[in-house]
């Protein structure tokens, strides 16, 4: 109730946009920077992968990874995001936000720079020990998410939380974008150093021995704005919501919020006291209370992210072979491996910077002014459009006078992920559960999303295959093409739309009114669909 309010918590609903603010945008922000790049810098390798060290497999022909080890390296790193989501989630209530931030980033620091030490004594002893790294990779990356989230809503005001908290998400675009360029910057390195004669009657000569240093160095790279922003984290105070609300330590809350915010605040440990035992230290999340209160939210948030990541994470790690598949990236055999990760690093560095990154922001401006239930009905509604506009008409498409039309539709589907469910899913869980379970349902609603992304990766690859008896016979199940496949994720979107109706409305509210914290359980109104009106 607003009379029981805390005045450090009010403190920070109603404070103007400050430094303060930013700076915990940057420093949360370049986790995300970091997570990006490393869950998909690996998609701008993987035909590499296949030239370095599988070329005389079997395979039908040069830079394909056989589907199953293609499938490991591509989602191994999920498997780990998943399970660093769930671990770090419920560790963020238990011990602190701060206290666990600066585990996650040492985690990515040594598993990115171990990733690309990878070794063995043969091609699946080097995919099996890449395929560990990147496991371990993933789970730091994983704590990131709910950890991030749940610092910048409980850092932020409630004018501009949900602009602060996209913002922070939004650096994700930069790091793919970042992957990209990094990866044409050392493709072309090498290319200009060690020149190699296009795919012909020798095969080896199309991959030079220096292109194994082409993978490890852009995957390596990823330890650097990991390491950067270490420090920086370290010294961030804890979330006043965890001190004061969870913790129980009115002083130590109010002491950390006047010196961010620079005003004086009382310390109130005898409200403190009051609304705990209002709270009674209540229900947990295997409750009957969580379930009246938050049940179907919880539901809405993961879904909703499930179905989102099956269609997102598809579309990021498949578009090389889609672009493939259309002709707009020529045939392996006839560039070198080199110049092969540039041609695919350009043309995934086009869409991030057409689509990717201005649709992130777009949902930063808009987020507080017409809500995130809009936004994401909104996004989902055109991922299935253009879903469906890309796959009915496949076979016009991949004509070679199409083909300029089908990257403008295909890049339409992530700029309305992006300004839309991408970013809506993240930001949510952190503003509608209450402060002691905050981390762990951020961490649930992204663990259900991580799940999507595998069923996306491991999925997508073998529905994606073409159908071609010859090629079963080399390790290739038969597959229903990639125009089947686009309208099974069409399909996904439109789900997407359906579970949306399960969200609230956070705009606008303080975190205690959604999670209502501060109110009796027979107080409590069911979710209705007047939760979802954003207020004026």
């Amino acid at each position: 109730m607003a009379n029981d309010q805390l005045q450090v918590l009010n403190a920070l609903d109603v404070a103007k946009t400050q430094w303060y603010h930013f700076t915990a945008i940057v420093i949360a922000g370049m986790g995300f920077f970091t997570d990006a790049y490393d869950l998909f810098c690996i998609s701008l390798v993987t035909k590499l992968l296949g030239r370095i060290y599988y070329h005389h497999d079997g395979n039908p022909k040069p830079g394909t990874l056989p589907p199953n080890i293609a499938a490991a390296v591509n989602g191994v790193a999920f498997c780990g995001t998943l399970a660093g989501q769930l671990f770090f989630g419920w560790l963020g209530d238990k011990m602190g936000r701060k206290r666990v931030y600066g585990m996650t980033l040492m985690l990515m620091v040594v598993a990115s720079i171990a990733s690309g030490l990878s070794f063995g004594k043969s091609p699946n002893g080097v995919m099996a020990t890449l395929c560990f790294f990147r496991f371990w990779l993933g789970f730091g990356i994983g704590g990131d998410y709910p950890l991030s989230a749940t610092i910048m809503s409980e850092y932020a005001n409630k004018k501009t939380r949900g602009a602060f908290i996209a913002a922070v998400f939004a650096m994700q675009g930069f790091g793919i974008l970042t992957g990209g360029v990094v990866a044409i910057i050392i493709a072309a390195a090498f290319n200009a150093r060690f020149p190699a004669p296009a795919y012909g009657v020798n095969a080896n000569a199309s991959t030079p021995p220096e292109a194994d240093y082409v993978w490890r160095i852009i995957l390596m790279f990823g330890a650097i704005p990991a390491a950067m922003t270490y420090y920086w984290r370290m010294k961030m105070p804890e979330t006043a919501r965890y001190t004061a609300l969870v913790a129980k330590n009115a002083k130590q809350a109010a002491a950390d919020m006047s010196k961010v915010l620079q005003v004086e605040i009382e310390a109130e440990q005898e409200k403190v006291e009051k609304i705990a035992e209002e709270q009674g230290n209540s229900f947990g999340l295997f409750s009957k209370q969580f379930l009246h209160r938050h049940g179907l939210h919880l539901l809405g948030t993961t879904t909703t992210w499930f179905l989102l990541d099956i269609a997102f994470y598809s579309q990021n790690l498949f578009q090389k072979d889609i672009f493939s598949a259309i002709g707009w990236i020529p045939d392996a055999r006839t560039m070198n491996a080199i110049d092969e990760v540039f041609r695919i690093a350009r043309a995934q560095t086009l869409i991030a910077l057409c689509s990717t990154v201005p649709g992130y922001w777009f949902t930063v401006a808009f987020i507080d002014r017409i809500g995130r239930f809009a936004i994401q009905l909104m996004g989902f509604f055109f991922m299935t459009v253009f879903m469906f506009a890309l796959a009915i008409p496949y076979n016009h498409w991949t004509h070679k006078d199409n083909r300029i039309g089908f990257v403008i539709m295909y890049s339409l589907t992530f700029f309305f992920a992006n300004f839309g469910p991408n970013a809506t899913t993240f930001v949510v869980p952190a503003e509608i559960f209450p402060a002691r379970l905050r981390s762990t349902c951020h961490g649930i609603s992204a663990a259900s999303g991580k799940a999507g992304a595998i069923v996306g990766a491991f999925g997508f690859l073998y529905l994606s295959q073409n159908k071609d008896p010859a090629k079963t016979d080399k390790g290739y199940p038969p597959g229903i093409g990639v125009k089947n496949a686009l309208l099974i994720l069409g399909g996904v979107n439109f789900l997407g739309i359906l579970f949306t109706f399960l969200v609230p409305e956070a705009n606008g509210k303080s975190l205690e009114e959604m999670s209502q914290e501060n109110e009796e359980e027979d107080d409590v109104p069911a979710p209705s669909r007047e939760s979802r009106t954003v207020p004026v």
